[in-house]
């Protein structure tokens, strides 16, 4: 069931290019989005901001917050500003007032501060960060996760990922039936380390979870599987790795364009076929990613993003919203939890 109209709260002060690029991202996503978004940062800054845009009509509201966890503090300084504009922003989908936050800022201080605040979901141990990635199919794409969370993980952490992800890619990704798979280094059950060989385990023993087996490097972008786990140090290396092939695969396009005459019409010819080639591989036309597991919707921005990418980031909460992804997440880890006591009670 859909909501009416999500309610966003952007952290306006968050990012290389704030305020400016995260309230031009706004207002088009006030635009183009059945969405109202609250602007929470300095109040001079965004309003000079807004001056020089137009944005009459639009639901955007200013919500005042004193300071930002720059990028190079300890994400434990979110205790230390509790008026920071990260902890604001989050105390307004803690307090219900707003459905989900988005932050292009620093993305430690963001999960810190959903920690304290929102809390973790009944039945999660450890929140994990899941990012979208195109695949070699076109239309499809996958969710990998963790990406960056959790530097080292215990095999229970990554069956609650792989449950997260399925929720994420049935009622969001729009996949009936996910094909969730394992990172490892080959694709036999018996590879892999003590980590993936107990995960393995699990995952093949869940009811709950489509696991189709494991899923080497070459299959992340293959599009052979909808869901994808691993740990935090691993999925991080896969997203770095993936967004630099992006940006050098558009470089190469660019230099291989004829110069002169021929390459501008050359180009006006292919225009039509290059924005799509960018939309498919340029980290920023996705957004950003979801942090899985907190009660409550948030999602964590690249620090360099542009208008733009804080657009998609704003589409992807209000989707995330509107699928009332929590609240399905939190009713499968609560038949993971039945299903573990039972289990319990089995063995004694």
């Amino acid at each position: 069931m859909a909501v009416t109209r999500a309610k966003i709260a952007l952290d306006a002060m968050g990012g290389d290019y704030a305020p400016e690029e995260i309230v031009i991202g706004a207002i088009r996503a006030t635009q183009e989005l059945d969405v109202d978004i609250f602007l929470v940062g300095d109040r001079q800054a965004i309003e000079d901001c807004l001056a020089r845009h137009p944005h009459q009509g639009l639901n955007l509201t200013i919500v005042d917050a004193e300071g930002v966890v720059e990028m190079e503090e300890d994400a434990v300084v979110v205790r230390r500003k509790p008026k920071a504009s990260i902890n604001v922003a989050m105390n307004l989908v803690k307090e219900k007032q707003a459905d989900a936050v988005v932050s292009a800022g620093h993305s430690g201080a963001a999960m810190a501060s959903a920690l304290l605040r929102l809390g973790r979901l009944k039945g999660i141990d450890r929140p994990a960060i899941g990012t979208v990635f195109p695949t070699m199919i076109p239309g499809k794409s996958v969710i990998v996760l963790d990406v960056g969370a959790n530097v080292d993980c215990r095999p229970k952490y990554l069956e609650q990922f792989a449950l997260m992800g399925t929720v994420y890619s049935q009622y969001v990704l729009g996949v009936p039936e996910p094909k969730v798979g394992l990172l490892n280094i080959g694709e036999e059950p018996t590879k892999g380390n003590t980590l993936a060989l107990q995960t393995h385990e699990l995952l093949k023993s869940n009811p709950e979870i489509p696991f189709v087996g494991n899923a080497e490097g070459r299959d992340v972008l293959s599009g052979n599987f909808d869901v994808i786990v691993c740990d935090g140090f691993v999925g991080n290396i896969v997203l770095k790795f993936a967004e630099a092939v992006g940006e050098i695969l558009l470089n190469i396009v660019k230099e291989e364009l004829p110069q002169g005459w021929r390459g501008k019409l050359g180009t006006a010819l292919l225009a039509p076929n290059l924005k799509r080639i960018k939309q498919r591989v340029d980290h920023a036309e996705h957004g950003g990613a979801l942090l899985f597991g907190v009660d409550g919707i948030c999602l964590i921005s690249h620090g360099s993003s542009r208008s733009g990418s804080i657009f998609n980031a704003i589409r992807l909460a209000k989707e995330a919203v509107d699928n009332q992804v929590s609240v399905r997440i939190n009713s499968s880890t609560s038949l993971l939890m039945e299903r573990q006591k039972t289990e319990e009670l089995q063995n004694i």
